[in-house]
């Protein structure tokens, strides 16, 4: 059989392709392998922010709940099997470069995330999966996950402005095309959206026959505290996954269990050794994303820290990405600002950083690293963020991870 970093680079040949947004490749390339996309019960999430946390929770709970799951996400943060996951665990070699192997064999004139996706629904059904938790890729109507059959239940977590080239101008058309992944039956679960998206979305509701749940608690049973690190960043996406969990009929106590038991790297991760040198990894690559991050960094939230002096930030955007507005969200929490580019072609220049707001530069990851942490010393926390590919670099060397090519896609 042909090796996993053969097939990868057979696969990472796409990506000068780019994203292409459109059903007609997808669905094409799902009937030549017997529509395996149509195999199992699925839950499909979209959002600008929030939508892998809401995947990871839904489905641990759905394991908890004696399920066999699959579950979908994109990007990777160190290794590419991250993005299909069996019952709890990336994807085995030998089945990824299977599965992947067949996409591109009988799909050659998909692109990137397409094969991904293809092989992900060909490796679910394999697997004999009851339900797939399914994270969109970009917008949702023309994403290539939009290809399933209706859905058991959909999530819509958080409308912003991201993507702006692709899905729209205002939170309107954005929110109508994230929209576009309810169909009718579904049951629809919808996290805090501004009033003119939701709109928009709640229209599409009435006109395909869907089904509005509202939202619920986060917690799965009233009344008991959840032993879940950082509970507090994360509450809106619980009541998300929690209300979905709830309606796809899974008890109070296996929903407890499956969130207890979540484990989502790189997004409100907080990383230490011996009780100290905390470091706190986030995945906010957008402005409504730094905010959230803002309300997380306060001294209250972060435990013994006194005060923004022991916050040291190291920050790194792609260039496609509003990275003055995410640092002008970030601009008070933190007294120390280090910035590196992401480990991606498409990365934005440190200097221009620094030269908007205040900071240091570093040539690379792990010197940013370093420096943040010589700035606040091994009480202080450096928080790394503004990007999934920083973070994901950031993560692999600070835990000795083995890493495939970061892309962004």
């Amino acid at each position: 059989m042909t090796g996993l970093a053969e097939t990868l680079a057979r696969l990472y040949a796409l990506v000068p392709r780019g994203q292409k947004l459109g059903l007609e490749r997808m669905q094409a390339a799902c009937q030549r392998f017997g529509n395996p996309e149509t195999a199992f019960e699925a839950v499909h999430v979209a959002g600008t922010n929030g939508k892998g946390t809401v995947c990871a929770f839904v489905a641990s709970m759905a394991r908890a709940g004696g399920r066999r799951v699959g579950l979908y996400t994109s990007p990777h943060l160190t290794r590419f099997a991250e993005r299909i996951q069996i019952d709890g665990s990336p994807i085995s070699d030998e089945a990824l470069v299977r599965n992947l192997t067949l996409a591109l064999d009988g799909a050659p004139e998909l692109t990137f995330f397409e094969v991904a996706t293809l092989a992900a629904f060909l490796a679910f059904r394999e697997a004999k999966i009851d339900l797939a938790v399914l994270e969109v890729g970009l917008g949702g109507r023309l994403d290539a996950t939009n290809v399933i059959p209706p859905p058991r239940a959909v999530a819509i977590t958080r409308v912003a402005f991201d993507h702006m080239s692709d899905l729209g101008d205002t939170l309107g058309k954005i929110g109508g095309e994230k929209a576009g992944i309810i169909k009718p039956g579904s049951a629809v679960v919808l996290g805090k959206i501004h009033p003119e998206a939701r709109a928009v979305i709640e229209e599409r509701i009435h006109e395909v026959g869907a089904r509005l749940v509202p939202l619920g608690a986060p917690e799965p049973i009233s009344g008991a505290a959840l032993a879940y690190p950082r509970m507090a960043l994360i509450g809106s996406n619980l009541a998300v996954a929690v209300t979905v969990a709830r309606d796809l009929g899974i008890t109070p106590e296996a929903m407890a269990q499956g969130v207890e038991q979540t484990q989502w790297p790189g997004r409100n991760e907080l990383l230490h050794r011996n009780g100290q040198d905390l470091t706190l990894l986030d995945c906010a690559h957008n402005p409504d994303g730094a905010v959230a991050l803002s309300h997380a960094l306060d001294p209250s939230v972060l435990g013994e820290i006194e005060s923004r002096r022991e916050i040291a930030l190291v920050f790194g955007a792609l260039s496609t990405k509003n990275w003055r507005a995410m640092l002008k969200r970030l601009e008070n929490v933190a007294g120390h600002r280090v910035y590196v580019a992401p480990p991606t072609e498409q990365a934005a220049d440190p200097n221009e950083m620094a030269a908007y707001l205040h900071g240091e530069t570093s040539p690379d990851v792990r010197q940013a690293l370093d420096r943040a942490r010589g700035l606040v010393g091994a009480r202080g926390v450096v928080v790394v963020t503004g990007s999934t590919y920083l973070v994901g670099a950031a993560r692999a060397h600070l835990l000795n991870l083995p890493t495939d090519p970061p892309v962004a896609l």
